[in-house]
């Protein structure tokens, strides 16, 4: 079955806006993962907007299952990553005035800064991630420089789900470049992950994808979490990806 990575950012994000520690960081991947969640994800900012370095550094420590860590490709996040080690780390890029991230890291026209990072990553076992959009030039030029895992971004696909419905011809085209992204990873050797607007109601076209291992999902979730509880909201999570996949 694939498996869910919970991305738990905008528990922080609560947190910092009175900065008084509460909701815990902690105690949301603990619950997490006592609802089955198979990894819990962290987006360390370079303006550090909800995810602090102690965060990450906590999580590490407590985590029964693995830690992924998403980050741009600078120099002070490839030092905390190597100094954290988490499980998994997925380059991304990153505008501090986005409000989330808005698209895939072009590592066609990035490859010899990338095949560094990616390469002093792999040395001290982590396993590399690259968050792209789904386009098979990308997933190429992922291959090339030797990570080991792409994460297809999904927003534009989720965007157009809302806006024009899943029977849109341009919903219907996204899911096929989604599709052949993902045919292309496969031939590469690729771990296929996928993530980024999928919820409750999208999910369930991008579970039929041949060969998808994990999606990561979080603003979906944490916001359902508001009503039903962090447990509920991804333990049907998990039954929508069991019931479609």
């Amino acid at each position: 079955m694939i498996k869910l990575g919970v991305n738990i950012d905008h528990i922080a994000t609560l947190r910092q806006a009175r900065k008084e520690g509460v909701p815990s960081v902690v105690e949301a991947a603990l619950a997490c993962e006592k609802a089955g969640a198979d990894g819990i994800t962290v987006h360390l900012r370079e303006d550090r907007r909800h995810i602090q370095d102690y965060d990450v550094y906590s999580l590490r420590e407590i985590l029964n299952s693995k830690l992924n860590l998403e980050m741009a490709a600078t120099d002070e996040m490839l030092s905390i990553a190597l100094d954290v080690k988490p499980n998994s780390v997925c380059l991304v890029p990153e505008k501090r005035e986005e409000l989330t991230t808005e698209g895939g890291l072009d590592v066609k026209n990035n490859k010899e800064n990338l095949a560094s990072i990616v390469s002093r990553l792999k040395k001290a076992g982590i396993l590399v991630s690259i968050f792209i959009d789904p386009d098979l030039d990308q997933v190429a030029s992922s291959s090339e420089i030797g990570t080991d895992c792409v994460e297809l971004h999904t927003g534009k696909y989720s965007l157009l789900f809302k806006e024009s419905g899943l029977d849109s011809l341009d919903c219907k085209n996204e899911i096929k470049r989604i599709t052949k992204a993902s045919k292309e990873a496969r031939r590469e050797k690729l771990i296929l992950n996928a993530g980024h607007g999928l919820d409750y109601e999208n999910i369930d076209q991008i579970c039929k994808i041949h060969g998808m291992n994990e999606f990561n999902i979080g603003f979906s979730i944490i916001s359902k979490a508001i009503f039903t509880g962090i447990e509920k909201a991804i333990f049907n999570m998990k039954s929508l990806i069991e019931r479609n996949s």
